[in-house]
């Protein structure tokens, strides 16, 4: 699903494992976007972060392999 832009608190759902993943950082570098993602879990402070490539569509941005949670609210 696609979104109007990726924003910091952002809950998305990794496609492969289910897991819940919470916007932390997003950045540009040249031409591409990236979001950095940690786990939406207690431990998340310990858990490593996954850097994602930000897939820019017809209808909006995405984040290949993860889909948006929080349907209606952006």
């Amino acid at each position: 699903m696609a979104v109007k832009s990726i924003k910091l608190g952002q809950v998305w759902r990794q496609d492969a494992t289910g897991q819940d993943h919470l916007v932390t950082k997003v950045y540009s570098e040249v031409f591409t976007q990236y979001a950095v993602l940690r786990p939406a879990e207690v431990n998340a402070p310990d858990a490593p972060v996954v850097k994602v490539k930000v897939a820019k569509l017809a209808e909006g941005v995405t984040l290949p392999g993860f889909s948006f949670t929080q349907e209606g609210a952006f």
